[in-house]
């Protein structure tokens, strides 16, 4: 019986940090195991938000690409490949763009919140507002039959079933309605307290030194009511604490978050056990990282396959699309 299969894909912005680590590219090594996965580099939706500085995208593809096989994204298990490099995304999005409401669109429920977190760009454009188009022409490109989402992200793939529910409607059964895999992501926050991002420039990258690593989290804000060391803390709002919940042992989990309530630990104290935990588990992840920096070839090699893969199956796809729409 022929494995469901599984997409998603990634906006190469620049360098990958904790987030993207624990919120996807985990899930995604274990999805592998169990689904046929297809994983794309999605520079097209990256060029909605960068296209008057698209450097940074140029840059950060094979950066993110060897930080995905760092991470333990198997090439022998999953497809991986660039949006870009499969011409047929572009074709099914001006396809799928001619029958989707303008309403379904301005009703994004992350449209308003994305223009107001990027406020200093200007995003009134067709791209930034027809994304969840282009998304949709990604998953069903590929037939996909489930596609990792966080509860944040229902919106964007129940939107992709109402298309495509329009065009089988419209033009025959030719789309199965892709079903969500609810993802749990940890609640990890950036150094300052804030959602880890790039632009706020507090995050924790896969790629950063040892001594980078050292200084970020010493720098780490913790319990704001906490001035001195014997000042008893409160693990349930401070930022070092979710972090030892991801990366320690249930166990000194709880010892922790008893000696932090009667001031037993000190905030600096957590921070070097923290950061010990942290190293040790990127130490792997780096490791892989160094080889795959110094093999450029071997991920090219990987990426043409998968490109090669890809491909073959969008054809296909458009060739059945064209003869419903009946303009082939």
């Amino acid at each position: 019986m022929p494995r469901e299969r599984v997409l998603s894909g990634m906006r190469p912005t620049g360098k990958l940090h904790l987030g993207h680590l624990h919120g996807a590219l985990e899930n995604w090594k274990n999805l592998q195991e169990n689904y046929d996965c297809y994983f794309f580099v999605a520079d097209w939706h990256a060029l909605t938000s960068e296209y008057s500085d698209p450097q940074i995208i140029k840059e950060s593809i094979y950066d993110m690409l060897i930080d995905w096989l760092s991470v333990g994204i198997d090439p022998e298990k999953s497809t991986i490949f660039i949006q870009s490099k499969i011409l047929e995304h572009a074709e099914l999005h001006l396809i799928l763009s001619m029958i989707t409401p303008l309403a379904w669109l301005e009703r994004n429920p992350t449209y308003k919140e994305q223009l107001q977190e990027m406020a200093n760009r200007d995003l009134s454009t067709y791209g930034f507002l027809g994304y969840p188009v282009l998304q949709a022409a990604d998953i069903i490109m590929y037939k996909a039959n489930k596609v990792p989402v966080g509860l944040d992200q229902l919106p964007h793939l129940e939107l992709t079933r109402e298309i495509v529910r329009r065009f089988n409607f419209l033009y025959g059964e030719v789309f199965p309605l892709p079903d969500a895999i609810l993802t749990q992501t940890p609640k990890l926050l950036g150094t300052d307290g804030r959602k880890m991002s790039k632009s706020y420039e507090n995050s924790i990258y896969l790629s950063d030194s040892l001594k980078d690593i050292r200084e970020k989290i010493r720098q780490m804000f913790t319990d704001p009511q906490r001035v001195r060391r014997s000042d008893p803390g409160d693990p349930a709002v401070c930022n070092i604490f979710s972090f030892q919940k991801i990366y320690n042992t249930p166990g000194e989990v709880e010892a922790i978050a008893k000696q932090c309530r009667v001031a037993g630990i000190g905030c600096v104290e957590c921070k070097k056990i923290l950061t010990e935990l942290l190293i040790r588990n990127l130490m792997p992840i780096q490791e892989r990282r160094k080889y795959y920096s110094s093999h450029p070839k071997e991920v090219e090699r990987i990426v043409r396959r998968g490109i090669g893969e890809a491909q073959k199956i969008a054809q296909a796809t458009m060739q059945e699309v064209r003869k419903a729409v009946r303009i082939d």
